[in-house]
């Protein structure tokens, strides 16, 4: 991964273990919109922070903030459908698994970075790894628009993963660039809020801080990510980023009870071996 692939790596793998914990947040309670929309003010809240101790990012990369801004709201709408109607130990990985693949065809045409023949293998091997969860998805309705939404959830984050890697690129101010992109998740925050003002004033105080920090976790991670591709190959970064499905599996089948429990470990060490070979090798 480079001259800086050491500290890359460590960045992304603190951004996976947020990630997966802010995705279990979302998971875990009853009023995921709301959630959603609170992790968005804590989004803009970072946001502002690193805009006031940042330069502005270059003219260049605003058509990017744009463009990554606009898939957010798909990504989100997406997310949540998933989640309504599937496990975390299986949407996660579903979603999170088609993404490498995407992202490192996506470099590979619009950056023109053509990977490594060991960090191919350890982008399939990830890739391979997470989508055997497919095949324990339940083949009733509810089971393939689970399967669906997961998998439409996964392009999402290809494209905005594509689009932010060039952006950030772009920016000469990296920090600059995340500060705006998370301020810009404010009309996310301001829609949700109008949709389901009938719902706030009886929301109790623990949702309101379980989505706040979820927002932290969510942003910090977030930002790890965009800062590291300033670091390494953006099909790397991405394939390392899936760690988090190690997480968010044992999460689903420990604190979730969420089963079939052992072909979701199967996948996950096979993940598992796919990062290593990368993070080691590639």
């Amino acid at each position: 991964m480079g001259e800086h692939g050491g500290i890359a790596l460590s960045l992304v793998l603190v951004a996976a273990l947020l990630h997966a914990t802010w995705n279990a947040m979302i998971k875990g309670t009853g009023e995921r919109t709301l959630v959603l929309g609170l992790i968005s003010v804590g989004h803009v809240g970072l946001g502002v922070v690193l805009m006031a101790l940042f330069a502005p990012p270059a003219s260049a990369s605003w058509i990017f903030i744009a463009l990554s801004t606009f898939i957010h709201w798909f990504y989100y709408w997406f997310l949540l459908v998933s989640y309504r109607l599937g496990d975390l130990s299986q949407v996660y990985p579903v979603a999170r698994g088609i993404a490498p693949l995407l992202v490192t065809a996506g470099a590979f045409l619009f950056a023109g970075e053509v990977p490594a023949p060991v960090a191919v293998a350890g982008i399939v091997a990830v890739s391979f790894g997470i989508m055997i969860l497919m095949w324990s998805t339940n083949r009733d309705r509810t089971g393939l628009g689970a399967l669906t939404a997961a998998l439409a959830t996964g392009s999402m984050i290809a494209s905005y993963s594509v689009v932010d890697g060039l952006g950030v690129r772009a920016a000469v101010s990296p920090l600059g660039y995340i500060g705006w992109l998370f301020f810009f998740e404010g009309l996310v925050a301001f829609f949700i809020f109008w949709r389901e003002r009938h719902k706030l004033q009886a929301l109790p105080a623990a949702t309101y801080k379980t989505g706040l920090a979820g927002g932290l976790f969510s942003a910090t991670a977030y930002g790890l990510v965009i800062y590291a591709k300033t670091l390494a190959p953006l099909g790397a970064i991405s394939a390392v980023r899936e760690s988090s499905v190690i997480i968010a599996a044992l999460i689903g089948v420990i604190w979730l009870g969420e089963r079939p429990w052992r072909l979701r470990v199967i996948a996950a060490i096979i993940v598992a071996g796919g990062i290593l070979t990368l993070a080691l090798l590639g």
